[in-house]
């Protein structure tokens, strides 16, 4: 074998504690499969003494950046820090001095990947980042090589853990959300602060770069709807297993003829549905190409050792490529597609509301409804609550989301109408 090639990585945590486990656990196969030995050379860390989860020799920590940026012998990078700052400036001055490099950082690439892709292309240089999305699950490499072959029509997923643990132990338990929040906070599956999560923003910066890939088009955090789970009711969960379905926090994007939709929601998936059989908090991601029809990549989601995986297979790519001399396809031939506005997307919703029980009061629920072309497919009203409020629900056929909104606006004017309580959307089944 060559002199092995020397490793600089950025950040010592989780992942960073996850990668090194696997290098020196595995080096031996790794380095025959890569085809040239390596080495890690310099880890950047914040504490030098900080008890760490794997061991790694002191002498490989630095609280310099520029150990690792200013080394000419380091010539693969490798970001575990996370966050925007300072890891694009890093990412970005390493790819500048013409290091290649790997990143498992999901706000990074959602927010400047493709200006980051632009710069490595014009360096000769590689940019990987299997680790962004899904953890351990293969899904960026399917996208960017295995299905080049494809239309991509449509990309949908489970790629936050922990949305996905808390709605499952609200299925299972019939449990309010307030609790099993406290529960997931209580076994670390959440944060001390879980908004990036229960709000979907987590989910949003992901569905950022499958979208971009998928549909080969630059598309910014700003353009994806986005709605959390907080306001996910038992009684939510209760109405979806009656119709028979699940809820799911769903990234989404689909191509339209006027455009991509591109969101993040609770959703009602049908239970014949492979997304709706994903549990706890591992992660599904759904691809239906135009060729390949439809596909499903199954696995966990997050943690130190799967995402760890991912970032050791483009560590391998790019130790492949360089032995070559060569470099990965960029994607640089992205073409602008608009993003279709929430309003404008179709979908069917179910809607939950309270009224006073009385005659006419379907009716004039029915009215509001045909007024603006919103059409019905199921209804149950229960109980009867003798001038209480009691809940009734709907689901919509397909409709648009302006078509929609308009009608619950007639429908909350009317004086028999208590309150709107949920609004979820419901996607359809498989083709």
């Amino acid at each position: 074998m060559d002199r092995p090639v020397k490793l600089g990585l950025l950040g010592l945590g989780t992942v960073g504690a996850g990668v090194c486990k696997i290098l020196q656990q595995n080096r031996e196969v790794i380095s025959h499969r890569a085809g040239t030995d390596f080495e890690i050379a310099k880890i950047l860390v914040r504490d030098l003494d900080k008890p760490r989860a794997v061991k790694v020799d002191s002498c490989l920590l630095t609280t310099d950046v520029t150990d690792i940026l200013g080394d000419p012998e380091i010539t693969v990078v490798v970001e575990l820090m996370g966050g925007l700052e300072p890891a694009y400036e890093y990412v970005h001055a390493a790819l500048d001095a013409g290091k290649h490099v790997v990143t498992a950082n999901k706000a990074l690439i959602a927010s400047h990947g493709a200006r980051l892709i632009r710069l490595a292309a014009s360096k000769g240089v590689d940019l990987y980042y299997e680790g962004s999305v899904g953890g351990g699950i293969p899904i960026i490499k399917p996208l960017r090589e295995s299905l080049v072959g494809n239309r991509i029509e449509e990309v949908m997923g489970i790629v936050n853990g922990t949305t996905n643990y808390i709605l499952s132990r609200m299925t299972q338990e019939k449990a309010d959300f307030v609790d099993v929040l406290a529960e997931a906070q209580a076994l670390g599956y959440a944060e001390a602060d879980p908004a990036a999560d229960i709000e979907g923003h987590d989910a949003a910066h992901k569905l950022v770069i499958l979208a971009s890939l998928a549909f080969q088009t630059p598309i910014s955090i700003h353009q994806v709807y986005c709605e959390g789970i907080s306001q996910i009711t038992a009684e939510d969960i209760a109405f979806a297993e009656h119709f028979g379905y699940t809820i799911k926090l769903l990234a989404i994007a689909k191509r339209q003829p006027r455009g991509i939709e591109a969101r993040v929601h609770p959703t009602f998936v049908p239970n014949r549905h492979p997304l709706a059989a994903v549990h706890g908090v591992f992660n599904a991601i759904f691809v239906r190409g135009d060729a390949v029809g439809d596909l499903m990549f199954y696995g966990r989601g997050a943690g130190d050792l799967p995402t760890g995986s991912a970032v050791i297979a483009d560590i391998v790519d790019v130790l492949r490529n360089r032995k070559r001399g060569a470099h990965h396809r960029v994607e640089t031939l992205w073409q602008p597609i608009p993003v279709e506005a929430i309003g404008d997307v179709r979908t069917r919703y179910y809607i939950r509301l309270h009224a006073v029980d009385k005659p006419g009061v379907l009716a004039q629920v029915a009215a509001s409804f045909g007024a603006e072309g919103v059409s019905i497919e199921s209804m149950i009203q229960q109980g009867r609550g003798q001038d209480q409020p009691v809940p009734i629900v709907f689901i919509t056929h397909e409709v648009e989301e302006r078509q929609l909104r308009a009608s619950l606006a007639r429908i909350a004017s009317l004086p028999s109408i208590k309150h709107i309580a949920s609004v979820i959307r419901v996607e359809g089944g498989l083709r």
